[in-house]
């Protein structure tokens, strides 16, 4: 989870000499311990809600190309490069966060990422409809009590940067209610912890939201603690 002021920051990256470090759980880069800048509000989503994504994505990150929006830490996009993912691109309007991101591909040697520095919205509305690159996975995790999930996915569907049976994890306030969410993004997995509610979507272009997918009795229901 990465929270932070969504106010302008200096385009210079500032040096901060009590910088935080966040730890990778699986993958290639298992335990590598990587730092991220200390700014208020920012930190990496737990390792336990880490582990939990990563297990509902285990088949579905090899290969994948990802997109971490609102990256602060990094935590989700380096756990799946470290988990096999194709490619991730960062976004995150913060100079120091994608500063440090650069130098924390460049310490794991890691060449299938790029990091962009910008406001999420505007990379997002620069795209141009259907001629960008498509994801198949994405992490959203905005900065909360902002409402700004409903025009990042508005903007995901309408300028066509989803595959049809991309996954799209969002990180909320547990008690933001996920309107505005497209009809064709079914609702796959659900759970809480604390004062956090994640949400797992799968987009399919020839569903709508009644269809929505049900869950067999091994995993549980699609809401728990």
């Amino acid at each position: 989870m990465s929270r932070r002021n969504s106010a302008a920051r200096s385009r210079t990256p500032q040096t901060h000499d009590n910088s935080s470090t966040l730890r990778i759980i699986g993958g290639e880069w298992r335990s590598r311990k990587l730092p991220f800048p200390t700014l208020e509000g920012l930190r990496p989503t737990p390792d336990r809600v880490r582990e939990t994504l990563f297990n509902w994505l285990q088949t579905s990150t090899p290969g994948a190309a990802c997109l971490d929006l609102f990256c602060g830490s990094g935590a989700l996009g380096f756990e799946a490069l470290s988990r096999g993912a194709t490619s991730v691109t960062f976004v995150d309007q913060a100079p120091e966060v994608a500063y440090q991101i650069r130098q924390n591909l460049q310490q794991l040697k890691a060449q299938n990422a790029e990091v962009t520095c910008s406001n999420v919205l505007d990379w997002l509305e620069s795209k141009v409809a259907d001629q960008e690159a498509r994801y198949d996975l994405v992490f959203l995790d905005p900065p909360f009590n902002r409402d700004l999930i409903r025009p990042v996915v508005t903007l995901l569907e309408s300028r066509g940067l989803l595959n049809n049976q991309s996954l799209i994890y969002i990180e909320s306030e547990s008690h933001w209610v996920p309107d505005g969410i497209p009809a064709n993004w079914i609702l796959h997995r659900e759970k809480r912890a604390g004062q956090v509610c994640y949400r797992l979507y799968r987009r399919n272009e020839t569903l709508t939201a009644e269809d929505d997918l049900i869950f067999s009795p091994e995993e549980g229901s699609p809401l728990s603690s």
